[in-house]
């Protein structure tokens, strides 16, 4: 048995930047396109469950502080659901107990989702006050027949308001989501839905296509989605406006303004980073060089997997999917669905992110980051190098602009 997976011994995990992911699992109403992990409040949630809940976020943070080993966190980003639905005094309590238990760099970024509609966050300026400092709002349209067809609660009068209100609140970083490819939606309105964005004060934008998901509503009872050439048209259209406002595409569906820098905890992810996680349902991802830095309460956590004691390497790991579950645990949260991340899976995941980065990644990442010899991806590259998907330059693993329009048959290549 090798002491070690995934040539992890060879990695510096004092160099791999370390984030956290918080789930807060609620929201008003479920969207019937979401596949995320989110349960509506029902009339029994009691203001109790909160308290519980970020009782339970701490205990989980406090059984994954060594999991840091010694690095700082530079990001954090709250998802859900929608979090800003957490009390604003649970934030507080929260960000206090967080701070005790990690140590935070200097320049953190924290990120919140929010919805537009007011009775779903407090005044924005709070949210400054514990330290968020990025928000995204999920807007996904201004058009109010695609609102109500994508089964959101704001109107577009709401979703301009909350940009304009978080921007006059002092947020310098403020992303707007929106999808595009609705039904029946023309490249007018595609168009508008950019430039209104724009126009309220929007740093950042992710837009993307609608794509219809299993265990959803939409894909029990599909909506009729525009054509291919419709939807062509749609993101030929848009990808120029954005360019023509100032916005940077640096990732498949993510563009930065002119003010603006790419998101730090996506960059994370895309570049095969680590990140902790807490919160029901949260999926985490470490690498693991040292045994003596495994606490006592991971090594009593009874779904920890045992080879994960005598062995490094890279791990994902899970929380519990149901928010009862995740709170009712006598101890803190426990780890479940801990598994190493074998060698041919570390090449695809590591390919499925960073080619997704427009500028790609210099290719001693991959080492660095996985622990594997470069060779071990040579063939496929020097292929895809002679298709035309991916540069010619041994030194970076970057799409051409025709790898860029065919990501998925360069990403097939390494599965």
């Amino acid at each position: 048995m090798r002491a070690d997976i995934n040539g992890a011994s060879c990695i510096d995990v004092t160099i791999i930047p370390l984030a956290l992911y918080i789930h807060i699992p609620w929201c008003v109403k479920k969207c019937p396109y979401c596949d995320f992990n989110s349960h509506e409040l029902g009339a029994d949630m009691q203001l109790s469950m909160y308290d519980e809940y970020v009782d339970a976020l701490l205990l989980d943070a406090q059984m994954q502080q060594s999991l840091t080993q010694g690095r700082q966190i530079g990001s954090i980003f709250i998802g859900g659901g929608t979090p800003s639905l957490l009390p604003i005094i649970q934030y507080q309590r929260l960000f206090k107990g967080l701070q005790d238990c990690f140590e935070f760099a200097n320049d953190i970024e924290i990120t919140m989702e929010a919805n537009p509609g007011t009775l779903e966050h407090a005044p924005f300026a709070e949210y400054l006050k514990v330290g968020i400092n990025r928000l995204s709002i999920g807007v996904q349209s201004f058009a109010a027949d695609k609102l109500q067809t994508l089964g959101r609660i704001h109107d577009p009068d709401q979703a301009t308001a909350a940009i304009q209100a978080a921007r006059a609140a002092g947020f310098e970083r403020v992303n707007v989501d929106l999808m595009h490819g609705l039904p029946q939606q023309s490249l007018s309105e595609a168009l508008y839905d950019i430039q209104t964005a724009h126009d309220a004060g929007a740093t950042h934008i992710s837009w993307y296509q609608l794509t219809i998901e299993p265990n959803t509503v939409f894909y029990r009872n599909q909506p009729i989605l525009p054509d291919e050439d419709s939807l062509a048209d749609i993101e030929e259209a848009g990808q120029a406006l954005l360019q023509r406002l100032g916005y940077n595409n640096y990732e498949v569906s993510a563009w930065a303004g002119a003010s603006d820098k790419p998101c730090r905890h996506n960059i994370n992810y895309w570049q095969f980073g680590d990140y902790l996680a807490i919160g029901a349902g949260a999926h985490g991802k470490v690498t693991l060089n040292s045994n003596d830095l495994i606490s006592k309460d991971l090594q009593n956590d009874e779904l920890l997997l045992e080879e994960l004691l005598s062995k490094t390497g890279i791990y994902r790991f899970s929380k519990s999917r149901s928010p009862k579950d995740y709170m009712t645990y006598q101890e803190a949260p426990k780890m479940v669905n801990w598994q190493p991340i074998a060698d041919d899976e570390l090449v695809s995941e590591f390919m499925l992110n960073a080619l997704r980065l427009h500028e790609g990644v210099a290719g001693t990442l991959f080492e660095s980051r996985t622990g594997l010899s470069y060779e071990s991806i040579a063939r496929q590259v020097n292929k895809l190098v002679e298709q035309g998907l991916l540069i010619d330059d041994p030194n970076l693993l970057q799409p051409t602009l025709l790898g860029r329009r065919y990501l998925n048959q360069i990403l097939r290549a390494f599965l």
